[in-house]
């Protein structure tokens, strides 16, 4: 396929075009920044809705002027641009970009009959994340049914991209697929990260106690490229065990303690449900601390 990615340059970013290429993928980077891999790409500000269509109906590189056919078509869009959590810069403006770039891209793909979206939505819309002081989810673990009330303008701006998405699918019939993606770990960050979330599980808190690799993020990306009609969908995104070396019965009894528990869970167990996934797309996550850790 050939996907228009958008924030290729970032940390989840570039594992995931690193990933959709060894599919066989052609993929162009949209971003303000120069990502340093071996792909296409355009710099552009994705808050211009003038760019953003103008970008995703050019050519992308060179070698696409040789067939001598026009510009060739995309058959997907990948979003995954926004500024990336609160406390970069003030709070409006993470949400106006986060908002107004993603409406752009979706409207853009429509106008253009790109029939695929797939944007990243966050595990900060379940509230957990960002709370001031310490929220407790209502149920564990946590899957796509539960509420998603966050209180800080980053969540806020993954919960309207939701419901821009929602609606743009409504009217054009196209597939939409939200990816509420958990803490994205790199393969080099398990030694220098993990050891710490192994002496202190209540470091993990705020992230459901979950991760993704961000290898598998982009074997999830992959699936949903290659599973269609769906229409307007919500997946978690994470890995099968928890970031913590206790087990779930102590997690459940350290920091969940009167949360109702919805069934029976392994004992490594992640409590940032990732069945759905599983179901529909066909994700089969690979990787884990362990295999560095032990």
């Amino acid at each position: 396929m050939r996907v228009f990615f958008t924030g290729g340059s970032g940390k989840a970013g570039k594992h995931a075009i690193t990933y959709l290429q060894g599919q066989g993928h052609t993929v162009v980077n949209a971003d303000r920044m120069p990502s340093d891999l071996d792909v296409s790409e355009l710099l552009i500000d994705l808050s211009d809705a003038g760019q953003v269509i103008g970008a995703m109906s050019q050519y992308a590189d060179f070698h696409e002027l040789e067939p001598g056919k026009g510009v060739p078509k995309y058959d997907a869009v990948v979003h995954f641009a926004a500024v990336p959590r609160v406390m970069i810069g003030t709070d409006g403006e993470c949400f106006r970009q986060n908002t107004l770039s993603t409406y752009n891209v979706i409207e853009a793909a429509a106008k253009l009959g790109i029939p695929k979206v797939i944007f990243a939505s966050s595990e900060t819309t379940y509230a957990v994340c960002f709370a001031d002081g310490e929220l407790k989810p209502e149920y564990v673990p946590i899957d796509e049914e539960h509420p998603t009330v966050p209180h800080d303008s980053y969540a806020m701006s993954k919960v309207c991209n939701e419901a821009t998405a929602r609606s743009f699918q409504a009217r054009t019939g196209m597939d939409i697929y939200g990816l509420r993606i958990n803490n994205v770990i790199e393969p080099h960050e398990y030694a220098v990260q993990f050891p710490a979330y192994l002496d202190d599980p209540a470091l993990r808190r705020r992230n459901i106690f979950a991760y993704i690799d961000a290898r598998d993020l982009g074997h999830m990306v992959d699936c949903c490229l290659r599973t269609d009609g769906l229409g307007y969908e919500v997946f978690n995104v994470s890995n099968d065990d928890m970031s913590v070396g206790i087990s779930s019965d102590e997690v459940i009894a350290r920091f969940y303690d009167g949360v109702p528990v919805k069934r029976q869970m392994r004992r490594d167990e992640t409590f940032y449900a990732n069945d759905k996934a599983k179901r529909m797309v066909g994700f089969r996550p690979k990787h884990s601390w362990r295999e560095v850790l032990g």
